[in-house]
């Protein structure tokens, strides 16, 4: 083949610059959204005595006496463990609000969540309403449910298959970045003073405020845009909007392709899924990786870690600092694995991420059995969970939304997502519900239980799963067909979504048409004032 066209269909011509626009979209996608988890996670962790003594001080002024020790304790379990609830709620919905109103506006319109839960919790002490903090927390919870699935979803559609990895990773990224501002602006010097935690807690409008201000004004994801909603005008608006001078043609050409792959352009359920047997595989893909990234026991460590830190002998009142050192740690792995993925791949950092973590679990097991004994087995223990904690950061924590993404076609991937994020969130809540109750039957032992999912997982990746970096969606589909054993169908286009392609001034033209008549024809080069 000898047309650029062909070129890069065959792998030959498959780079694109990474854009201003692409990375600002990446930027405030996941600024807006996914930094949102990361600091809601952590941000009830610095104010929970101060919390707890809102809930006391508002029962003495309702009823005239104060709270049990165990009812207060049920009251500040239940304001963490809503937004794990709200989280599995919200990704459920996923598939519906993408499909009506886009990758893009979904997020857009989400941001109204935010801007309630962070009403509702910054004048809940003013209200004396320790329900405002439990239904803000909640609202949150629905936010980030939504925002974990969508972004990585968003940003998989927008990005050319050389930077998908890139662009997938910027979530866990700012997922991280938003752990560790909680833990900074936690400490007692900032906002870690009573009179500040209702602040502290509404601090989540501010990134919002600035993505809707912003992200409005970028285009919409051009395969949503042509494979879902048959605009060829808006994807080629799009496609101009987050390329370089670059031969797109080739691009729409791929998505048209996948659109003649599909058996239907509709959105799928779950129940659709779960019964497609030509996806069987991808499918159990994405059970395996989601349900192993929570139960690799990340939650646990990160729970436990300042009992871990004082046991080695770090005071109490330096806790908070060694705990801001392991956000910073996170941060630093995320973007490891980030500026890595497109040249090691995807495989390399499950499997080394999976792999390291259950070592270092192993080792916490080692180091609290022989710590008794041997006193340097405390500081053991505090490498183990810094390693456990990089580890994760590097591959584990962002990869598996990317994967969730690359493995299915525009038809099966909504429902992908649904079935990844609930099972993440169920993982997740069952992790922090069952740990402490293992811990007390299974001692030091419970991190064995780690570290056969890490490995068990690490195995799987490294046997069924195939590298995906560099791939278009229609070649990761037919990798996992010979598996699936099923041949991808392949079925013409309506006349009115056919589209013939012309080279025309060295980058191309789109025409489409209805029979024999021409309906439009829309050049797509760009001009000196177009790159400006």
């Amino acid at each position: 083949p000898t047309s650029k066209t062909e070129l890069w269909r065959c792998g030959k011509i498959s780079s694109y610059h990474l854009t201003l626009s692409l990375l600002a979209v990446a930027f405030l996608s996941s600024f807006g959204s996914s930094m949102l988890y990361g600091y809601n996670l952590a941000v009830v962790n610095s104010p929970a005595q101060y919390i707890k003594e809102f809930f006391n001080r508002t029962a003495v002024r309702r009823n005239g006496t104060g709270l049990s020790h165990d009812s207060i304790t049920v009251l500040y379990s239940i304001t963490v463990s809503i937004f794990a609830v709200g989280g599995l709620l919200g990704s459920l919905t996923v598939g519906m609000l993408v499909s009506k109103f886009g990758r893009k506006g979904t997020l857009v319109k989400s941001t109204v969540l935010v801007f309630v839960a962070g009403a509702l919790m910054g004048f809940s002490r003013i209200c004396g309403s320790p329900e405002m903090i439990i239904i803000g927390r909640f609202i949150t919870g629905l936010h980030s449910g939504i925002s974990l699935s969508v972004v990585p979803m968003y940003l998989g559609e927008i990005a050319p298959k050389n930077l998908r990895g890139f662009l997938g990773l910027m979530p866990s990224i700012f997922i991280c970045i938003g752990v560790f501002i909680a833990q900074i602006l936690g400490l007692h010097e900032v906002l870690g003073k009573e009179e500040h935690w209702p602040l502290f807690l509404s601090l989540v409008v501010a990134p919002t405020f600035i993505q809707l201000m912003l992200l409005p004004w970028f285009p919409e994801s051009p395969r949503y845009l042509l494979i879902e909603r048959h605009n060829i005008h808006a994807t080629i608006t799009a496609l101009k909007w987050y390329r370089v001078k670059a031969n797109i043609q080739a691009e729409v050409e791929e998505m048209q392709e996948e659109q003649r792959s599909l058996s239907s352009v509709q959105t799928i359920s779950v129940c659709e899924l779960l019964r497609d047997q030509t996806v069987r595989w991808q499918v159990i893909t994405v059970l395996v990786i989601n349900a192993g990234m929570q139960l690799s026991g990340i939650d646990a460590i990160w729970f436990y870690t300042n009992a871990i830190f004082e046991n080695a002998g770090i005071s109490v009142t330096q806790v908070q600092y060694t705990t801001v050192g392991t956000g910073a740690i996170e941060v630093i792995a995320g973007l490891v694995g980030c500026f890595t993925i497109e040249r090691v791949g995807r495989r390399p950092l499950m499997i080394g991420g999976f792999s390291f973590m259950g070592v270092c679990c192993a080792g916490i097991t080692l180091s609290l059995i022989l710590q008794a004994h041997v006193p340097f087995m405390h500081y053991v223990s505090v490498a183990c969970v810094v390693g456990i904690i990089a580890g994760f950061c590097i591959g584990p924590a962002g990869v598996p939304f990317l994967m969730t993404g690359e493995l299915f076609k525009q038809s099966h991937r909504p429902a992908a997502f649904i079935v990844g994020g609930s099972l993440n969130w169920i993982s997740n809540f069952t992790v922090g519900f069952v740990f402490p109750f293992l811990q007390m039957s299974a001692g030091a032992f419970c991190y064995l239980i780690f570290f056969g999912v890490c490995v068990g997982v690490a195995a799987y990746v490294y046997f069924i799963i195939p590298e995906t970096m560099n791939k278009t969606f229609v070649e990761i589909s037919q990798m996992f067909a010979s598996r699936n054993n099923c041949e991808l169908e392949t079925e013409p286009l309506a006349l009115a979504d056919q589209l013939s392609l012309k080279k025309m001034n060295g980058y191309g033209a789109v025409e489409a048409k209805m029979g024999h008549k021409e309906l439009l024809e829309e050049k797509y080069t760009w001009s000196d004032e177009d790159e400006e």
